[in-house]
């Protein structure tokens, strides 16, 4: 049986080393993704991240880290399992930078085919978040989720 994992990408008009400060750094990621988070993201450390419109904490705990290129996490990325994210931040000629998020992995059934949708609605969201933010000050995810909430 395959195994399902979530590839998105997007090129944001902003050098690495800004795109890599807005994720790691709950102050900036507040802005567009998070409404909280413990502290900034550093190898081996586990951060707690809150969410606006939802009512839990998600532990987030880092991996590896490359300064200005990539960032890997662990965490529930569906009830119960551990997920790995990894994020590469890959430099263009005109000082943009192609943002690369991969989430793996799930077993190829209903539980993985509904995650599939899910997450790879929310990594497109976050991505379309950070563009807005970090190229036009915009906040998206404020108040774009209120209709979840139960």
């Amino acid at each position: 049986m395959q195994q399902l994992e979530i590839k998105v990408a997007l090129q944001v008009g902003r050098p690495p080393s800004i795109i890599f400060e807005a994720i790691i750094n709950p102050e900036k990621m507040k802005n567009y993704f998070i409404s909280s988070g413990s502290g900034k993201m550093e190898e081996g450390k586990t951060v707690i991240w809150k969410f606006p419109e939802f009512d839990f904490d998600a532990p987030v705990n880092v991996g590896k880290m490359e300064k200005d290129r990539y960032i890997s996490f662990s965490w529930e990325g569906s009830e119960g399992k551990e997920l790995t994210v990894e994020m590469f931040l890959e430099p263009q000629a005109n000082n943009s930078t192609v943002v690369r998020i991969i989430e793996k992995s799930m077993e190829n059934n209903q539980e993985g085919i509904e995650w599939l949708g899910h997450n790879t609605e929310g990594w497109a969201n976050f991505l379309a978040c950070l563009k807005a933010y970090l190229e036009y000050g915009i906040n998206l995810r404020e108040g774009a989720f209120d209709f979840m909430r139960e």
